[in-house]
C-alpha cells in the first residue's frame, strides 16, 4: 500500500517501451469539431490544455481510418494528406509546450456511423443530411428503424485492416508515442467481436475463436506495421451489459490473445453495442472488470469509468486492481486534475513554468523545485 509520501498513483509505469512519469490517463473524447476530417484549432486549444495537465498520458480522441469510418461528419480522421497535415500543426504546437507523452485512438465507427454530432441529437443522419453508407460485421442495424450496413465482404476487410495499418504508419510519422486501437463502445472491431451485431457464418463468426480473428488480424497487422518502440493497445468494452452478448469472459480471451500478438497494454471499458443494455452506473463501475483482465494477463491494464477523485484513484492503484486509471469528463470539466490529485496526495505533478506562480503557498514543492523572481 502507499503512503501519504510516496502515492502509487504518481509512480511511473512501463507501457512496452514507453516509461510514463505518472498513472493518470487522458482518455480519448471525441470533439465533433473537425472539418472534413482535419483537425481545426479548437483540437489545438482542447489538446493544448490537456497537454499541461501533469497527466502521466494523453489520447487523442477516435480518429477514423477511412472517411466512413467517422461516427459523425464533424469527427477526426487519419486517412489522407490533408488530415495528417492538420494533426502536424497541432501535434507541432502542442509538443512545444509539452513533453507529455500523446497517443492516439484509432477507430472505425462501422454502423455507428453517419450520425449527427451529439448536441443535434446524435442519431443516424437523413438521405438529405449528408448520410453515407456504413459497414459492419453483419448486415443488422444498430436498432430498430435505423439504416442497415453493408456486411463487409473480404475485399472490405482488407480494405479496412489495410486503412488501419496506414493510419498507425502516419501516427508513428507524426511522432506519436502510442496507439491505442478502439475495440469498444460499439464501433466496428466491437462489432466483430460481439454475437449481438455478429452473426456471419464464415470464418469472422459464430464461435468465440472466429469473432476474434478480424479484431486480432487488425491489431497484429498494425503492430507489425510500427517499431517496437511504440506501443499499441486495445480500448474494448469488457461486457455488453446485455444477456448473450460479449462478456467478461470473452474479454479475457481476447486480452491473453492481443497480449500473445505484442499488444503492450488493455484499456478496460464497456457496453455500446446495444441500446438493449443495462449499466449498472456507480462511482469506479467498470473497475472490476479491469481488475479481473489484469489478473489474467502480463501487460498494463488501464481502468476507465467514473473515477473522479484522487483517493479513489489511488486506491484501484495501492489494491493492484488496475495499472494506471483513465479519466475523461472528469478531465474536461478539471482540466488540471492531476495537480489536485497530487496536492491531495503529498505528490509532485509537472507544470509549465507560466503556472509556477499558481502554487499554493502551503504547497511549496508540487510543482517540483520551482523558482520565481521579479523586481
Amino acid at each position: 500500500m502507499s503512503s501519504p509520501l510516496s502515492p502509487l498513483l504518481f509512480s511511473p509505469l512501463q507501457v512496452g517501451a514507453l516509461t510514463l512519469p505518472n498513472r493518470i490517463v487522458i482518455a480519448p473524447m471525441c470533439q465533433y469539431s473537425a472539418e472534413d476530417g482535419c483537425m481545426t484549432d479548437w483540437h489545438l486549444i482542447h489538446l493544448g490544455q490537456l497537454a499541461l495537465s501533469g497527466a502521466g498520458l494523453l489520447i487523442i480522441e477516435a480518429t477514423a481510418v477511412e472517411a466512413i469510418g467517422r461516427i459523425t461528419p464533424k469527427d477526426v480522421g487519419l486517412y489522407d494528406d490533408a488530415t495528417e497535415a492538420a494533426m502536424a500543426r497541432v501535434l507541432k504546437a502542442v509538443r512545444r509546450h509539452s513533453r507529455m507523452p500523446i497517443a492516439i485512438q484509432l477507430g472505425h465507427a462501422g454502423r455507428k456511423a453517419s450520425s449527427h454530432i451529439p448536441w443535434e441529437g446524435g442519431q443516424a443522419l437523413g438521405p438529405d443530411e449528408g448520410a453515407w453508407q456504413t459497414v459492419s460485421a453483419s448486415a443488422l442495424p444498430h436498432a430498430a428503424g435505423e439504416p442497415a450496413p453493408l456486411a463487409l465482404d473480404a475485399a472490405g476487410l482488407a480494405r479496412v485492416k489495410a486503412a488501419f495499418v496506414q493510419a498507425a504508419k502516419r501516427a508513428q510519422a507524426l511522432g506519436l508515442d502510442a496507439i491505442e486501437l478502439h475495440g469498444a463502445h460499439g464501433y466496428l472491431l466491437h462489432q466483430f467481436l460481439s454475437p449481438l451485431s455478429n452473426q456471419r457464418t464464415d470464418g469472422y463468426g459464430g464461435s468465440l475463436e472466429n469473432r476474434m480473428r478480424f479484431p486480432l488480424e487488425v491489431a497484429e497487422a498494425v503492430r507489425a506495421a510500427v517499431p517496437a518502440s511504440m506501443p499499441v493497445g486495445m480500448r474494448l468494452s469488457a461486457t455488453d451489459w446485455v444477456e448473450g452478448g460479449w462478456d467478461i469472459e470473452g474479454s479475457v480471451a481476447f486480452s491473453k490473445a492481443l497480449a500473445a500478438r505484442g499488444c503492450d497494454f488493455v484499456h478496460v471499458s464497456s457496453g455500446g453495442v446495444s441500446p438493449q443494455q443495462k449499466i449498472p452506473l456507480s462511482p469506479g463501475y467498470q473497475v472490476p472488470l479491469a481488475e479481473r483482465i489484469k489478473a489474467e494477463v502480463d501487460v498494463p491494464v488501464f481502468a476507465v469509468g467514473l473515477i473522479t477523485e484522487p483517493k479513489q484513484a489511488e486506491a484501484v492503484i495501492a489494491a493492484g486492481q488496475a495499472d494506471a486509471v483513465a479519466i475523461a469528463r472528469a478531465a474536461l470539466f478539471e482540466p488540471h486534475w492531476p495537480w489536485r490529485a497530487a496536492a491531495e496526495l503529498g505528490a509532485q505533478v509537472e507544470a509549465p513554468p507560466q503556472y509556477w506562480r499558481s502554487q499554493p503557498r502551503e504547497l511549496k514543492a508540487l510543482f517540483g523545485d520551482t523558482r520565481i523572481g521579479a523586481r
